[in-house]
């Protein structure tokens, strides 16, 4: 018989290996079985067919009860009478181990990519019951049990089994359907009751504020895009047109007259995905929609890496907007954020009692500068959680690419750090080789498994070969964000016109290293938020200038090599910042903010139909100075080439407040150039000055060209030509 002090630790809910004590024991006179029922008045063992086979016994008063069966059939359940009346119900201490060999291994070993398929919470039958497994790794916890809607939150009801060669704690509890809610009562390392626990691994959350985690049904969605799956690698080559709408699901549009509510995913599928059709983009980028119980992180501080928002609907309502996205030929792009995760007590910090995610030392494995705590990488199961999260957001959610957040915090143990607050690498440098490797194995994984997908890099330093392959040392990004260029030519336009001649390096020096990585530019919710002010907020002079520069912007974004990037509201020139917790400015989308959506529209169209525009983003024989030194008249030109070097399209900038007429510029043909843009443009909200709608070249010898043309270039504005 068990003793007394393994029953004790039972009912007061320390027993670390229930199943050594619930459930039925073969003994030499029969099969004693043990359940613990609090509240239970009496407990009745019964066969399938609800035949007696045995009354237990109370042991004590707290809801331990034991009854001994002398013919034990293989199957047996428990009629229980409690206050609320008599139910019967599958003992889930009678079930089996659940987890595989193999599982085991590959979780062992760090290497299980399918972890969604092992861990968190499966509606599941086994043997001939319905109920929900759950799964959990909790290495250096005492006890861990599941509680929920069912139990009353009760830790002592369902603790869990370990499984000691791998440190995942698992239990069948039968009963248990879909949209039950439920989260992990943990005993630490030290014996200590931990707070509630929200799974790492759910695939469902509450709504906010709640934060427990939910049993989510199997996906019933039957996808339609396997045509585009199919196509869609060569729609993210480095020779494709990329334009990216980047958007915030919770502030894009709200709907006021019902409290301010977000937008659903289908909603957004319905409203959305024909605007950004409308506006000629080829991808959508979603901030952060992993689940994150903080609305203003705007998703960046996360607590679900494997749930889709519950905010907006759920994650069969989310695969419904990624095929309609896909229907319409627009891909999706999501952020994802593997460089750290928020201290909230529900989430990964100190998991287990023990810095089990995170870094115990807080010089590598706190962020001062975030309040959150960094991902130790160097841990193979931890490096394998987020790789199987990264994974199955391309494969459940048919995801098209990913972009990684804050590459720069994983890649240098001193970021935002002051001396004395990070610890060096083996070699005593700065660099985080943990996290060369995580990133490296990252890229060579998905690239791998997942056909025609992309990542992109947001990192904001020169680290060398970002989107170089793995197997020549880089990291293996499809694209990174270059922030470089960013910076250089927002600086550049918020000086007074009047002076911008005397800075045109900054619009040129970006050109010295444009084809060092693959290249995203990126206009993104980091630049109108914070006090930076809108894109339009940010230029100097009155409104008629303000536009003016935003068209310009645009043109000469749009026309300069790498790949584009909008966030929303810049589309129509929002002018006050973005607000996460509002609605875009809608209702300011006329006169002059209607003329840059509809030049925002028209780039799109003419950069996508220009093979120029986008074929040789990422080589330098895709570009070629005309002059970039115009000191005096502040003006830049330059060619964009096609891959066969035969299409090409100029761009001529007039970065100065004042009119240029007779503006001579050599060109590479004698030909008629059409004015394909014009960003003064009446249509775009300009005075329309310009050169009629084509120009003709003459012999006259022109920056180092046999021809040349002359054009009139209307203040603070762009001008495309193509033969």
């Amino acid at each position: 018989m068990t003793d007394s002090g393994r029953l004790a630790d039972v009912e007061s809910g320390r027993e670390g290996d229930p199943f050594s004590v619930l459930g039925p024991h073969e003994l030499g006179t029969g099969t004693v079985v043990r359940a613990f029922v609090p509240g239970a008045r009496a407990v009745t063992v019964v066969d399938e067919d609800g035949g007696t086979l045995a009354q237990a016994e109370a042991i004590g008063d707290a809801g331990l009860f034991e009854a001994l069966i002398v013919a034990m059939p293989p199957r047996y359940r428990l009629r229980i009478e409690d206050a609320t009346g008599t139910r019967t119900v599958d003992d889930p201490y009678r079930f089996g181990p659940l987890l595989g060999e193999l599982d085991a291994w590959l979780l062992a070993e760090g290497k299980h990519l399918d972890l969604h398929r092992v861990l968190g919470a499966h509606p599941d039958t086994v043997d001939g019951v319905r109920g929900t497994r759950f799964a959990v790794w909790a290495p250096n916890a005492r006890r861990v049990s599941v509680v929920g809607d069912w139990n009353a939150w009760d830790g002592r009801v369902h603790p869990m089994r370990l499984r000691r060669e791998v440190g995942v704690w698992e239990l069948f509890v039968p009963g248990v359907e879909p949209g039950a809610r439920y989260k992990y009562e943990l005993l630490g390392a030290r014996g200590e009751l931990l707070p509630l626990r929200a799974d790492p691994v759910a695939f469902r959350s509450e709504v906010r504020p709640g934060n427990a985690s939910v049993v989510a049904p199997p996906s019933s969605h039957a996808w339609q895009d396997a045509a585009w799956l199919e196509a869609r690698g060569a729609k993210q080559r480095r020779d494709a047109p990329i334009q990216i709408y980047e958007v915030h699901l919770g502030s894009w549009r709200r709907v006021p007259e019902q409290g301010d509510r977000f937008l659903t995913y289908r909603e957004l599928a319905e409203q959305l995905i024909p605007y950004v059709v409308e506006l000629g983009f080829t991808h959508i980028e979603l901030l952060p929609i992993t689940e994150h119980p903080f609305d203003l992180s705007w998703g960046y501080q996360t607590t679900g890496w494997f749930a889709p928002t519950s905010r907006f609907g759920s994650a069969d309502d989310f695969r419904a907007f990624v095929d309609a996205a896909h229907a319409a030929g627009i891909a999706v792009i999501l952020d994802w954020v593997p460089g750290h995760f928020p201290t909230d007590a529900h989430a990964l910090g100190n998991f287990d009692g023990t810095p089990l995610y995170e870094h115990a030392d807080p010089r590598e494995g706190y962020h001062r500068e975030w309040g959150t705590y960094v991902f130790n990488l160097a841990r193979n199961e931890v490096a394998n959680f987020l790789i199987a999260s990264a994974l199955y957001w391309l494969r459940e959610f048919h995801i098209d690419g990913l972009r990684v957040d804050a590459v720069a915090s994983l890649l240098y143990r001193d970021y935002s750090r002051k001396e004395g607050e990070w610890i060096p690498n083996a070699y005593g440098g700065r660099e985080n080789l943990e996290a060369v490797a995580f990133l490296q194995r990252l890229n060579a994984t998905l690239y791998g498994l997942v056909p025609g997908i992309a990542t992109f890099a947001e990192e904001s330093t020169a680290w060398p070969g970002v989107t170089a392959p793995t197997d020549v040392g880089g990291l293996g990004f499809g694209y990174k964000w270059n922030m470089g260029w960013m910076h250089d030519t927002l600086r550049f336009l918020e000086r007074d016109p009047l002076f911008r001649g005397h800075h045109l390096n900054e619009i040129s020096f970006g050109l010295i290293y444009a084809f060092s990585e693959n290249f995203v530019l990126p206009l993104s919710h980091d630049e109108v938020v914070h006090g930076k002010r809108s894109l339009l907020g940010r230029m100097p002079g009155g409104d008629r200038e303000q536009f003016a520069n935003v068209r310009l912007l645009y043109a000469h974004m749009w026309a300069h090599p790498g790949k584009k990037l909008l966030f929303a509201g810049g589309e129509f020139a929002q002018r006050g910042e973005w607000r996460a917790q509002a609605s875009l400015d809608w209702h300011v989308v006329h006169g002059a903010h209607r003329g840059v959506q509809t030049l925002v529209k028209n780039v799109n169209r003419i950069a996508r139909s220009t093979p120029a525009l986008y074929e040789r983003d990422c080589e330098p024989a895709g570009f070629e100075w005309i002059s970039y030194d115009d000191v005096r008249n502040g003006v830049a030109a330059y060619i964009r080439w096609d891959a066969e070097r035969d299409g090409h399209l100029i761009c001529v900038v007039n970065f100065s407040g004042a009119t240029r007429t007779e503006y001579r510029i050599g060109v590479p043909r004698k030909t008629t150039y059409r004015e394909v843009l014009n960003t003064d443009a009446a249509a775009y909200g300009g005075s329309d000055v310009g050169n009629g709608g084509s120009v003709t070249a003459s012999d006259h010898p022109s920056h180092g060209r046999p021809f040349s043309v002359t054009l009139t270039l209307p203040a603070l504005s762009a001008i495309w030509l193509a033969p």
